[in-house]
């Protein structure tokens, strides 16, 4: 029997293992699928980033306010230091040779030839052409346009910048299309940052290399290797900080931008972008703004040389600056010049004629916010409608009734009136010092023309005309007489003898400024004289609640109680709502609202905000014309006649005020075109060196001789409702010609006129008077 043999059993098969080499080989491919995921998710958010920013507003654009037009016209008289003043803050260049270019005048002896700008402003859009201004004397003679060689009737300037409203950046720039910069000036750029622009992907490898041997060459960094499309990156994207990872991301962000931007997109947000330059505090940033900063112009006129200039200046805008240093701005230009002829952009005649040029730049001006008071007024006015982000991001721009001549004439002569109060020391505290604030409004539109809230508002912010709260004294008088127009007369008596009212329970004695004999004293003369006595008899017999009425109908916004005192201005009010109160006589009765701001208008040029004049009616245009008579006689006769030897021939209404103490002084005088209102005290109430005649008067004679173009010297139309009559000025009654002694023509609503003659002289016989007087003088002798 056979032994079976034991079966060994077979080993197991083992599996084969992956070779490391496969591994590795895995790892790589999923290490590179979720890079590549994750490059692209990241890429994917950086176009939709881009996208975001580029697609919504991609600049803030601070907000600009501006003044109002000028419009000139022959036979119109003119100040010519003022308009030259005014030419020279728009930009207007002075040359020696005949205007060729918008924004060049030239000054002869009796003729100024100018090149207008550009008008662009709500309702007009006029081209800049040339033009004769001749002068006879301070008038305008003629204007010829020198295009047509015709004469024309009027031409207007444009607006003055007065004031930006900037963001914490203080960016200045001005948004223009890359078709309105000339071919020339985008060559410059490409010559002196990226002249590969045009070919490479967002970084330029051959750029990179070439820098870096530069580079090493030189020990120090005298290239970059950045294109245009990186510096955009960064500019737009990334912090300033020189570190790797912030590199990978400019090139990263670079490219991207090149996928998702057209070529010639990229080069316009550039050249908007790029920063250029500083004025004062303010920084320069794009073409735009920078050809108007360094040449006046605007950047389609820019010349070959000009362009290389601005290109020349991206590397170091303040060390290259014209501005710094001329002869350094000059080799940096010419170093542009040449790149552009070794690129075969520019001939070598066009380099060698564009070398030839001197480096002229325009000149400018350190950023000022002119009529500061007024601006911020105009501020407050926007709040309401715009927030303050709003305004330092949109690029609106805000067009003001300013008017900038009359504005500069009132700082000045505010300045010069508070200086003749006596010395004050440069260090002494604002509230000791003396303080004025100084108002020029139309009376028949309420365009606020001039706002001055105070001596220097580096100093005082606090505008006295809008905030302040001051006694008005006598210059209350006016709302007092024409509420007792509804039953007397100008010609009416009241009494002049001291009385005692009580106010409160307590007794009152006002008093006179100073002595006036007379017992009586006509309604006239009681005005024109500022007579107190008169004044409290008429507000008694008139109605003092009738007085409170009238008062707060002319937008008055005090609390007025009904007492004797109201009568002589004993309460405050706001300078701004007393000017515009007095408005209503020089209108005919009809009371504007104050307006600073005329129209608001987007960055395209379309309007946001337009605002109208507004007037109601508050008194009738008879008693208005009545009460212009007799403040005119307060000119003429009373308080204000000191404007004549001040230089005032002109005819004018007006009345003073001085409170009790010599606290406030005042002055509201006005024409048929200008009301302008001065007021002089100080801020802690002590007492000033003489009455309004001695301080405020000055100032408002100073200002209104500055301002005469505004003038038309004529006078106010009477108006239907009123008569005039001659009367004695005795009874008030008629005047019998040839037995009253004294004698006027007077004013009357025709409803109240007298209709009997004189009865005082009716046996008067004009012989025997004069042997009475003749008589006397002997016995007196």
């Amino acid at each position: 029997m056979k032994k079976n043999k034991t079966q060994k059993p077979r080993p197991k098969k083992r599996k084969k293992r992956p070779s490391r080499t496969r591994r590795t080989l895995k790892l790589i491919c999923l290490v590179t699928v979720l890079l590549t995921a994750s490059l692209a998710g990241y890429l994917f958010y950086l176009s939709t980033e881009i996208d975001k920013r580029f697609s919504g507003r991609r600049w803030s654009i601070p907000s600009k306010v501006f003044s109002d037009t000028t419009i000139l016209y022959p036979g119109q008289e003119i100040h010519k230091v003022s308009l030259e003043k005014k030419l020279r803050n728009l930009g207007y260049r002075n040359v020696n040779y005949k205007p060729r270019e918008k924004g060049e005048i030239r000054f002869l002896k009796n003729t100024w030839e100018l090149f207008l700008n550009d008008l662009q402003v709500p309702h007009t859009n006029r081209k800049g052409f040339p033009l004769l201004l001749t002068f006879k004397g301070n008038h305008i003679h003629s204007i010829l346009n020198l295009q047509t060689q015709k004469p024309i009737p009027l031409f207007e300037l444009e607006p003055e910048l007065l004031m930006l409203f900037f963001g914490p950046e203080r960016e200045q720039r001005r948004l223009i299309s890359i078709k309105e910069i000339p071919g020339h000036t985008i060559q410059a750029v490409l010559a002196a940052e990226d002249n590969r622009f045009y070919e490479h992907f967002g970084m330029d490898p051959l750029s990179i290399l070439r820098a870096l041997y530069v580079n090493l060459r030189h020990g120090d960094i005298r290239q970059g290797g950045s294109t245009i499309t990186q510096q955009l990156a960064k500019n737009y994207f990334l912090v300033p900080e020189r570190t790797f990872t912030r590199k990978i991301k400019e090139v990263f962000l670079a490219v991207t931008m090149e996928f998702t931007l057209a070529k010639d997109e990229i080069i316009e947000i550039y050249l908007n972008e790029i920063y250029l330059g500083q004025k004062g505090s303010i920084s320069i940033n794009g073409i735009g703004e920078a050809s108007r900063f360094y040449f006046g112009k605007h950047p389609g006129r820019l010349t070959l040389d000009e362009g290389a200039v601005l290109a020349g200046l991206i590397r170091a805008p303040n060390l290259y600056s014209p501005y710094a240093d001329k002869e350094r701005c000059t080799l940096r230009r010419n170093t542009v010049l040449k790149a552009m002829n070794k690129l075969g952009w520019i001939s070598q005649e066009q380099m060698a004629k564009a070398i030839s040029k001197p480096v002229r730049p325009s000149g400018y001006e350190s950023y000022r916010k002119q009529a500061p008071y007024f601006v911020d007024y105009v501020s407050s006015q926007l709040s309401s409608l715009y927030p303050a982000e709003a305004l330092s991001s949109l690029g609106l721009s805000i067009y003001t009734t300013l008017d900038t001549e009359v504005q500069r004439a009132a700082e000045a002569a505010l300045v010069r009136g508070l200086k003749r109060l006596g010395p004050f020391d440069a260090g002494q505290e604002p509230n000791t010092k003396p303080q004025g604030a100084l108002l020029v409004i139309q009376p028949k539109t309420g365009y606020i023309l001039a706002m001055v809230g105070g001596r220097e508002y580096g100093e005082s912010q606090f505008n006295r005309l809008t905030q302040a709260r001051r006694q008005p004294g006598s210059a209350f008088k006016p709302f007092v007489f024409l509420t007792g127009l509804d039953h007397f007369t100008p010609a009416t008596r009241f009494s002049n003898e001291a009385k005692t009212y009580r106010i409160e329970g307590k007794p009152w004695n006002p008093k006179n400024y100073s002595p006036i004999p007379d017992k009586e004293v006509t309604m006239r003369t009681a005005l024109a004289k500022s007579i107190n006595l008169a004044t409290v008899d008429l507000a008694i017999k008139a109605g003092l609640d009738r007085v409170v009425e009238t008062a707060l109908s002319f937008g008055f916004s005090s609390r007025f109680t009904p007492s004797p005192s109201l009568a002589l201005g004993s309460f405050e009010v706001i300078p701004l709502e007393l000017a515009c109160a007095y408005c209503a006589f020089a209108a005919d009765g009809s009371l504007p609202q104050p307006l600073s701001v005329k129209d608001v208008m987007d960055e395209k040029g379309k309007s946001m905000e337009r605002r109208y004049m507004t007037v109601r009616k508050v008194t009738t245009p008879a008693k208005a014309f009545i009460m212009t008579s007799m403040l005119q006689s307060a000119v003429l006769e009373g308080t204000g006649r000191g404007l004549k030897a001040l230089g005032i021939d002109f005819p004018v209404a007006g009345k003073t005020g001085t409170t009790n103490d010599l606290k406030d002084a005042w002055f509201v005088g006005y024409t048929p075109e200008l009301l302008t209102l001065v007021w002089v005290g100080f801020d802690h109430a002590k007492p000033l060196p003489g009455s309004a005649s001695d301080v405020a008067l000055p100032i408002w004679a100073d200002l209104m001789k500055e301002v005469k173009q505004h003038l038309s010297g004529g006078w106010f139309v009477m108006p239907p409702g009123v008569v005039g009559k001659e009367i004695c000025i005795e009874s008030g009654q008629l005047a019998l010609p040839s037995k009253c002694p004294q004698r006027r023509r007077e004013f009357f609503l025709e409803e109240n006129a007298p209709k009997e003659y004189c009865t005082l002289h009716a046996d008067y016989d004009p012989m025997e008077r004069l042997i009475k007087g003749v008589k006397n003088l002997i016995r007196n002798f």
